[in-house]
């Protein structure tokens, strides 16, 4: 049996993993849960699960009702040091999963990364410490998980990654239509169904830049030899070619709970009658484009200040989810995302050895900084690193 942490466990992602867990209840189970502010679902959750930690930002009334299904309430850090966890799913939104998967992988725990936020801020350090005490970081997100798949088995000899993306909801929008695009429109992804942070972040393909930095630190690529093609169908979650030219490639119809399983499984793959199977036939032409950077300047950003390394990355991630987050509330035009994100980070004072501490306060400030810009008021400062 398997013990699990879910933090998040309200969120798309956490909801699906608790499918997963649903269907092989003989393997695996859930020792702590943790959600932000869904405290009606969080609570149906636990009557179901009867996790015996639980962590929620509720107010004392709404964690006192929680408290009464017999949980006992801890810290993310306490949660995932716990004796009877085994694994990690960081399910969460932002930079709130970084401390937990510190603290968890330097106690040589398995970590689930759903959350690309913390890989992001601070790959280098995650691999080095899973690296040191014995801990495993398995990625989730389809596309990571993908070349995860395809190297089962296989000497290191990659020769180049790709790393597929549908091109999200506003694929073929005009400019004009750009900056019309209403936050309902954005939401609708052609193909996947996930939260609304994340399904932003597909359409400015700001998503597909936080894969390519998981994947360069994941799987010890080089960024040049990592690349983006848009793949509208999303059967082919992404491929691996090898020194001798041979390519492999994982394909599956777009859901999540696949990966997930696979992640909390692993090694073993077992069979879930929910998960529908690939049917090349009915599934026809499976198409291929470049990616058109013009038609999406948040790529390109991300990857410029991803690639710098200390808290450029940090800063990025703030940004971006303060970016979102105004977008969503209708106070900035889509076409204004990267307008934003891309002025925040110009004013960004770098720490080139970043600590998590360093790390967190980047983000923080950035989020900051991009919520003054659209206020209007324009007096964040960059903080004072020296």
């Amino acid at each position: 049996m398997k013990g699990i942490a879910l933090l998040g466990s309200t969120g798309s992602i956490g909801t699906q993993t608790l499918d997963v867990v649903r269907r092989f209840p003989d393997r695996l189970k859930v020792v702590g849960m943790a959600a932000k502010r869904s405290v009606g679902l969080l609570d149906a959750q636990m009557r179901e699960f009867k996790p015996r930690l639980v962590y929620c930002e509720g107010d004392e009334a709404e964690r006192a009702a929680l408290r009464a299904h017999g949980s006992k309430e801890a810290t993310l850090e306490e949660m995932v040091l716990d004796d009877e966890v085994d694994l990690v799913v960081t399910a969460t939104v932002g930079d709130v999963a970084l401390g937990p998967t510190i603290a968890a992988l330097k106690a040589g725990k398995a970590v689930a990364l759903a959350n690309k936020e913390s890989i992001v801020m601070a790959g280098e350090l995650l691999t080095r410490l899973a690296a040191e005490h014995g801990g495993s970081l398995l990625p989730v997100d389809s596309e990571p998980n993908a070349i995860w798949q395809c190297l089962r088995g296989e000497e290191r000899t990659i020769s180049r990654l790709f790393i597929t993306a549908s091109g999200g909801a506003m694929r073929h929008a005009t400019p004009e239509q750009l900056a019309q695009v209403t936050p309902d429109e954005a939401l609708q992804h052609p193909t996947w169904v996930m939260g609304p942070k994340i399904t932003i972040d597909s359409a400015t393909l700001m998503n597909k830049a936080f894969e390519v930095i998981e994947a360069k630190w994941l799987f010890d690529v080089p960024w040049e030899n990592i690349e983006v093609v848009i793949h509208p169908q999303s059967m082919i979650h992404s491929m691996v070619e090898f020194d001798d030219g041979s390519v492999k490639a994982q394909i599956s119809p777009p859901d999540m709970r696949l990966p997930i399983q696979y992640a909390l499984l692993h090694p073993e793959r077992l069979a879930n009658i929910e998960i529908n199977k690939f049917d090349p036939v009915r599934t026809g032409a499976l198409t291929f484009e470049r990616l058109e950077g013009d038609r999406y300047p948040c790529f390109a950003l991300a990857m410029d200040y991803g690639r710098r390394g200390g808290t450029w990355p940090a800063a990025l991630c703030g940004a971006d989810e303060m970016a979102v987050e105004m977008f969503l509330s209708g106070k900035i035009s889509f076409t204004e995302i990267p307008t934003v994100i891309g002025q925040t980070l110009a004013a960004h004072e770098a720490v080139a050895d970043a600590t998590p501490a360093d790390a967190l306060a980047a983000a923080a400030w950035a989020r900051a900084h991009v919520a003054d810009l659209v206020a209007g008021t324009g007096d964040s400062k960059p903080p004072n690193n020296g």
